[in-house]
This record gives structure tokens, sequence and C-alpha cells, in this order.
């Protein structure tokens, strides 16, 4: 008998950029989402948005947000952030725009500057969240 807290699954959103590698935008096991890394790209075009580490922070922290609202998921409930800055001298500008998406019971994080990111990116935050927990029946999680 399988169990779905066991089970893998690739997750994918259409509101957001195609991965740029072989990777899942998100994947999904038992009551957690782990979400790749997410880039300030403009989906539309696949190039970083102008306005800098600001506009690029909110581009990736708002497809963030529609992966996991995707998934049943929500920003509330991200456990832990890892954001990786070309320049830890633009911390408090990246951390400005990221207090407008989590408010409240803050997840943990870390912050580490890195030496070049994929397509010119000058930030990348990637997330660990709780996913929406789900029975095919009552028992499934239950040991024998």
């Amino acid at each position: 008998m399988s169990c779905c807290c066991k089970a893998r699954e690739s997750l994918t959103c259409d509101q957001v950029p195609a991965a740029i590698g072989p990777y899942s935008v998100a994947v999904s096991s038992g009551s957690l989402i782990f979400v790749s890394g997410q880039l300030g790209l403009d989906k539309e075009t696949g190039l970083m948005v102008e306005g800098g580490i600001q506009a690029q922070t909110r581009q990736a922290l708002t497809h963030m947000k529609a992966i996991l609202e995707g998934a049943g998921s929500s920003m509330q409930d991200v456990l832990k952030t890892t954001v990786f800055l070309m320049d830890m001298g633009q911390f408090a500008e990246m951390n400005a725009v990221y207090a407008e998406f989590f408010t409240e019971n803050f997840p943990a994080r870390s912050a580490i500057q890195v030496s070049a990111l994929p397509k010119g990116g000058i930030v990348e935050i990637e997330a660990i969240a709780l996913a929406p927990h789900k029975h095919d029946d009552d028992c499934c999680c239950q040991e024998d």
C-alpha cells in the first residue's frame, strides 16, 4: 500500500518562467514543498526585470507566491528561505521588499553572497514550505 505522505510530485506553474534546466520549479513530498531558486525573470521575455535589486526581489517572490498558491500553500506556510545575493551591500534593499511578502510569523532564513547567478541575476530566492495535507483515505499515514 502506498502512502500519500511518501509520494513525490514535481510541481508546475504556468504563471512563472519555465525551469531553465533539468529541474522542477518545485517538488512536493509529504508535508513539504521545496521551491527551486526563483530569479527576477520576466515570464514573457525571459529577461531580468529592470529596476535593480528591489525589482528582481519582488519578481522572484511574486513567482514563489504563485508556485505556492498553485500547490495549495501560501507564503504564510514558508518555513525556510535561502537568499542568494550578488552583493551583500544590497541586503537592506532586498530585505525591504522581502518584508512586504513576509509580515509576521517569519520563516527562518539564510542570506549568502555568491559570485554569479543564472541569467545575470542579482538575487535568487528558494524556499521550503508546508504543503496542504491530503489523504487518499483516513488511515494512509497510520502504522499498520
